[in-house]
């Protein structure tokens, strides 16, 4: 029997089950499980995955919230383009963690970080409060650790760019971490793998050193300059494949 066909052993009932549920085959639809296979009806993915028609129907509803799947009269249930999925959820960002590498995607995740991130830097130098700017420089402190093999470099890394974001104290642009997590964690192995090395840590001093100052000028350079760097890695692996 196969690891996705597992999910009801030894995990009781109820919601941890119907989550348990959620996450194997949403995890199968983003990564393209079914991209050349009908999705099954609600009867076969309880016997595939040996639970109850309950838990299978609670989770495709969820799945449906999410944008993945689609119920329609006489067609039944079936898997829905990338483009109408809730990118912003948590769980469908999470699950994109798992496809193959992809060019094209994390082309797309840094454009969206180029429209987000250095206006948020921008609103730090101008309005984060002293909390604010000292969550930031314990990101930056947490990546200087992680030089010295202290601490994790892509949770510093992420540690930082998010106290940013949250520094901005703007609601808005603090519900975006999850999408600039995300982001970051598909970006930063890539850069690794090209550049051989971590995040480069005067790079990240001068976004510190711009918001400390309150120079809102700066910072938005320093946090785009940081990104168009990888944006140019982006083009030249592109241009190579």
């Amino acid at each position: 029997m196969t690891k996705m066909e597992t999910v009801g052993a030894g995990l009781g009932s109820g919601r941890n089950l119907t989550y348990a549920l959620l996450d194997a085959v949403g995890k199968a639809i983003v990564t393209g499980h079914y991209d050349a296979v009908p999705f099954p009806t609600e009867a076969d993915l309880a016997r595939q995955y040996q639970v109850s028609r309950s838990v299978t129907r609670e989770a495709v509803k969820m799945l449906t919230a999410k944008g993945l799947l689609v119920a329609r009269p006489r067609k039944g249930t079936t898997v829905q383009p990338p483009r109408a999925w809730n990118l912003f959820d948590p769980d469908v960002l999470r699950w994109m963690l798992e496809r193959k590498f992809s060019l094209d995607l994390l082309r797309q995740f840094n454009e969206l970080r180029i429209a987000i991130e250095p206006q948020a830097a921008v609103i730090a130098a101008r309005a984060a409060d002293a909390q604010g700017i000292a969550g930031i420089a314990a990101g930056y402190q947490r990546m200087v650790a992680a030089e010295a093999g202290d601490d994790d470099p892509l949770e510093a890394d992420i540690a930082f760019h998010i106290a940013i974001l949250e520094a901005s104290a703007n609601p808005f642009y603090a519900q975006f971490r999850d999408v600039v997590s995300t982001a970051l964690r598909t970006s930063i192995r890539f850069t690794n793998r090209f550049k051989g090395r971590t995040a480069s840590l005067p790079q990240h001093r001068a976004v510190l050193t711009a918001i400390e100052a309150r120079d809102a000028e700066a910072a938005r350079a320093a946090m785009a300059a940081l990104i168009e760097e990888v944006m140019d890695l982006i083009a030249d692996a592109e241009r190579a494949a």
